[in-house]
């Protein structure tokens, strides 16, 4: 008999990809998914697989290069963001066509951010296309999406990890996937101590080698604007997760760590996948014993 389960996919960018690695493990294992909840990439994952277009997505994602990545680009000219962020979804259409939420064969929750008035946007009708590019409104990297007269955002911004808002039935598994667990932060840090592997389609790196080279580059342990940035919102991303995880327990959660991956790290997907499915056996065995 297959166990049903209800999914929480969190938000994590590129980490993100780890999902479709947890979605096939866990159909591997025999599990029935009957719900998802998801923030920024888990609601893009999430809402591709509850489309049945999976495989199809996971073989785009994995024949993705540096180059590709850097093509499905296109800038804007504003100060609210540095991406349209159009041209990610009109190449997604390609292979995947727009379908009703209400429509699809799994209850689907994405979860986007309505900047002006503080709150969390539920997705749950209405087109899927149109859900998934608000919830992955990056602030400062997408252009936010104009939704009903709201200003939406990414849904991470509010709720990283939404097990508070998935659809839940009888006798279900709970399990919950945090892309973004928890890591030591080393004082040390600076950029000439990291790897030019490491370093690669970077946001940041990205910024200050193409659109700020007025910035002062990193010196010993001295951060930049867009390195405090970042590390800031990764802390406030871990903090909120952490207090919705001991909130909402999931009955298993699938943590893969925040320094695992860069947000932009797509070209890597093939091997972030084999990380979501090493992450969900783990669990899986540990929930077992």
């Amino acid at each position: 008999m297959e166990r049903t389960v209800s999914l929480v996919l969190s938000s994590g960018g590129a980490r993100g990809v780890a999902h479709i690695g947890v979605i096939e493990e866990l159909e591997r294992q025999g599990f029935k998914i009957t719900s998802i909840a998801g923030s920024s990439m888990g609601a893009l994952v999430g809402g591709v697989y509850a489309s049945g277009n999976l495989p199809v997505f996971r073989d785009w994602m994995c024949n993705i290069d540096k180059i590709a990545v850097f093509n499905l680009i296109d800038f804007a000219l504003s100060t609210n963001g540095l991406v349209k962020g159009n041209k990610i979804i009109k190449e997604l259409k390609k292979i995947i066509p727009d379908l009703n939420i209400e429509s699809l064969p799994i209850n689907l929750t994405a979860v986007a951010t309505d900047i002006k008035n503080k709150k969390e946007v539920l997705f749950e009708t209405g087109s899927l296309y149109e859900a998934i590019r608000a919830s992955i409104s990056i602030p400062t990297v997408f252009k936010p999406c104009m939704v009903e007269g709201k200003i939406l955002i990414d849904g991470g911004v509010l709720n990283p990890i939404p097990i508070n808002r998935i659809k839940r039935s009888n006798n279900d598994l709970l399990i919950a996937v945090d892309v973004n667990s928890p890591i030591i932060f080393d004082n040390n840090i600076s950029v000439n101590k990291l790897s030019k592997k490491e370093l690669e389609l970077n946001y940041f790196t990205f910024l200050m080698n193409k659109g700020f080279q007025f910035l002062p580059k990193i010196t010993g342990t001295q951060l930049n604007y867009y390195t405090l940035l970042s590390q800031t919102a990764s802390l406030m991303i871990q903090q909120i997760s952490a207090l919705t995880i001991e909130m909402h327990k999931p009955d298993i959660l699938i943590k893969i760590p925040m320094n695992s991956y860069g947000p932009f790290h797509f070209y890597k997907s093939e091997e972030i996948i084999k990380t979501g499915e090493l992450a969900t056996r783990k669990a899986l065995e540990e929930f077992q014993c």
